[in-house]
C-alpha cells in the first residue's frame, strides 16, 4: 500500500473510532448539546445497516494465538462500529477445511477468512509473498514492506483475480525450524524426509530430497505419532508446547529459514467488500491493525517461558548445520529463479520483494544485527 493510501485509511480510522465506544474506557454520559449529524458522529453511525458475517479461520481453536487473532479482531470490529457491525469467527473444519479459506472466500460462501497465504501457493506460487519465503523478511520487515514497499498494492493485484480483498492479520515472528524424530546434519540426512512444511518452503526442500507434506496444523500431532511423516513444522514454542509435538519427537531444531516473519492475513470477498460503508471499511481496516500487532506481542511474550518448560524435559535443542543451511540458501535462490523465468505475475512481485529484502538486510546488519551480538550473549 503506498504512503499516501495508507495514511488516507488511518484518517477513516480516526473517524470511525470517534463515531463508536472507545475500546479503552467505559462510555460516560456527555452533557453537550445534540451535534448536528456528520459523517463519524455516533448519529451517522446509527443509520448504519446491521451486519452479521461469517469468518472462517484456517486454524484449530486451541491455538489462542492463532486463532485468537480472528477473535480479536470481530471484538475490536464490533466495537469501532457500536455493535452494529458483528463477525462471528469459525475454527478449522466448522464450515470448510482449514486449507479451503481462500477458495471459501472467493466464491461467497464465508464474507471472510483468516488463513496463511502460503496455503495456496499451488494455484500460484506468488501468494507465498503475502505470508514467508525462504530466506525472507522478519515480521517488521514483512509489515515495513507490506505498508510503505509496494507490498500491498502488488498483493491486492494477485488477490483481485480471485474476487479477494486481503489485509494484514497478524505474524508469528520468526520460526522454529521443527521437531524430528532423529538428528539432521547433513544434507544426505534429508533425502527421502517426509516432512510436514507449508507453503513454498516445501518446492525448495524438495530439492534437497525432502518429501514436503502439506497437512493443517490440527492434523499434525496424529501424523508425527502414527509415523505418517518423519518431522514437522508448525510455529515455536508456545503453540508447539500446546500441540504436544515433544511428546512424538525429541529434537527441536532452529531457525526456521523458510518463515522468518510469517504474516497472516484476513480475506473478504471482493463483492462484500464494496458493498460497505466507507465507515465500515476503515472500522475493517483500524481492527485488522488491531490483531496484527497482537499476535506479534503474545508470540514474543509467551515463547521465552514455553520454551524453557520443552527443554526441561527429554527434548534437545538443535540448529541445523551450516552444510544444510548454504545447501537450502542455494536451492532457494534456484527455486526464485526458475518461477520467476515461468511466472509474470511472481516474477514482477519477487523482483520488488528482493530489492526491498536486500536493502533491509543491510540495514538491519548495521544496527539490529549489531546490538544482537553485543547485548543478547550476555545476562544481566
Amino acid at each position: 500500500m503506498e504512503r499516501r493510501s495508507f495514511l488516507k485509511q488511518t484518517a477513516l480510522g480516526a473517524a470511525a473510532l470517534a463515531a463508536a465506544p472507545t475500546l479503552f474506557a467505559e462510555d460516560k454520559p456527555s452533557t453537550d448539546k445534540p451535534a448536528e449529524a456528520t459523517a463519524s458522529s455516533p448519529t451517522a453511525i446509527a443509520t448504519l445497516p446491521e451486519l452479521n458475517w461469517r469468518l472462517t479461520s484456517s486454524f484449530p481453536k486451541s491455538l489462542d494465538t492463532i486463532y485468537g487473532a480472528a477473535e480479536i479482531f470481530a471484538s475490536t470490529l464490533e466495537k469501532l462500529t457500536g455493535g452494529k457491525f458483528k463477525v462471528r469467527v469459525f475454527a478449522a473444519g466448522e464450515i470448510v477445511p482449514g486449507l479451503q479459506v481462500l477458495d471459501a472466500v472467493q466464491n461467497g460462501t464465508v464474507e471472510a477468512g483468516h488463513t496463511a497465504s502460503y496455503y495456496y501457493f499451488g494455484k500460484d506460487p506468488s501468494f507465498a509473498f503475502d505470508c514467508a519465503v525462504p530466506f525472507g523478511l522478519t515480521s517488521r520487515q514483512q509489515t515495513a514492506w507490506m505498508m510503505y514497499g509496494n507490498g500491498m498494492k502488488l498483493m491486492r493485484e494477485l488477490f483481485a483475480e480471485y474476487n479477494v480483498v486481503n489485509f494484514l492479520g497478524g505474524n508469528t515472528g520468526t520460526q522454529m525450524g521443527g521437531w524430528f524424530r532423529k538428528e539432521i546434519n547433513t544434507v544426505k540426512d534429508l533425502e527421502g524426509l517426509k516432512f510436514r512444511v507449508g507453503g513454498f518452503a516445501g518446492r525448495v526442500l524438495s530439492k534437497l530430497g525432502v518429501v514436503p507434506q502439506q497437512i493443517p496444523g490440527g492434523e499434525i500431532y496424529p501424523a508425527l505419532e502414527k509415523g505418517t511423516i518423519d518431522a514437522a513444522e508448525w510455529v515455536g514454542p508456545y503453540d508447539d508446547e500446546k500441540l504436544g509435538f515433544g511428546k512424538v519427537a525429541k529434537n527441536y531444531y532452529t531457525p526456521g529459514w523458510w518463515e522468518a516473519g510469517p504474516q497472516l492475513s484476513f480475506y473478504v470477498n471482493k463483492e462484500q467488500w464494496e458493498k460497505l460503508p466507507p465507515q465500515y471499511q476503515a472500522a475493517w481496516e483500524a481492527a485488522s491493525h488491531v490483531a496484527h500487532d497482537d499476535m506479534q506481542a503474545k508470540y514474543d511474550a509467551r515463547n521465552p517461558q514455553a520454551l524453557a518448560n520443552l527443554l526441561s524435559g527429554d527434548v534437545k535443542l538443535r540448529s541445523f548445520s551450516d552444510e544444510i543451511i548454504e545447501a537450502s540458501f542455494n536451492a532457494a535462490k534456484a527455486t526464485y529463479e526458475e518461477e520467476s523465468a515461468k511466472n509474470a505475475k511472481f516474477k514482477k512481485i519477487y523482483d520488488d520483494w528482493k530489492v526491498f529484502r536486500n536493502n533491509q538486510a543491510q540495514w538491519f546488519n548495521v544496527a539490529e544485527q549489531s546490538f544482537a551480538k553485543a547485548s543478547f550473549s550476555r545476562k544481566l
